[in-house]
Parts: structure tokens; sequence; C-alpha cells
């Protein structure tokens, strides 16, 4: 792949669970690399409910082909990680719709425990071959 041919992903990070996410970032970083991609910026959010507006943020720099999530959203007493989980992932989606790139979700959970979110810090690598590959199908209707 050339390098004008090389795809740019954005990372929004969340930084609750930071011990988790911080796996799943290198993880990612280290797929992308493998994958011929590269990690252009990393914008970090307090928690999951506000990658949003970084997401936005990174959807409009022009540089970036895909933008990759990466948190995990872990049960508690109360049903407050599916609303979290619902919100974000409903406008993810929306971003991606309304700026025709890709988000890829690699952020886990609901309804999972710490040691469950532990066991699939692998969601970084998915969520990254996700990215890479709607840019590349993206790429074929252009």
């Amino acid at each position: 792949m050339t390098k004008e041919e090389e795809i740019t992903l954005g990372f929004v990070v969340s930084e609750f669970h930071r011990d988790i996410t911080y796996q799943m970032e290198i993880l990612g970083k280290e797929h992308a690399e493998f994958l011929g991609a590269k990690v252009s910026r990393t914008l970090y959010t307090p928690g999951t409910f506000d990658m949003p507006l970084a997401v936005k943020e990174m959807l409009n720099d022009e540089e970036v082909d895909a933008v990759v999530t990466l948190g995990c959203v872990i049960e508690g007493a109360t049903k407050h990680d599916e609303i979290i989980a619902a919100q974000l992932t409903r406008k993810i989606m929306d971003l991606s719709l309304d700026y025709k790139k890709p988000v890829a979700l690699g952020v886990s959970g609901p309804g999972m425990t710490r040691l469950e979110a532990q066991e699939r810090i692998d969601y970084a690598k998915r969520a990254v071959e996700a990215a890479v590959k709607m840019v590349k199908r993206m790429k074929d209707f252009k």
C-alpha cells in the first residue's frame, strides 16, 4: 500500500476503567500497524458517554478515514450501563451516517463484569479491522 493509499485512523479512547482501555489502545495501535494503517490522532474522553463529541471532532478531520472507539461499559447495581451503551452506539452510528465515514465500535458491554471486560480487550483488534475493511469497501463506491 502506498502512502497515498494508507488508511488513517483516529482513536477515541475512554479513560474510565483506564487499566483496561490502555491495553485496548495499545493492542489497537499494534493491529492497525499490522494491517498497514496508521493512527494519526487519539482523543481521550472521561467515559464512553462522552465519546460522541470527540468522534464528531475526529470526523471533521479530512485526513482521518475512519474512527475507532475504545472503551468498556461494566455492569453496576442499576441499569445505567445499558442506557450508556445504547445511547453511545446510537449516536456514533448516526455520526458515521452523517459524515459518511466509518466509526467502529470497540466498546465492550453492557452487562459484563470487570473480569469479562478484561477478557474482551481483543475487541480493540476487531474494531480496527472493521474500520480498515469499511474504508476499503467505501473506496469501491467512489
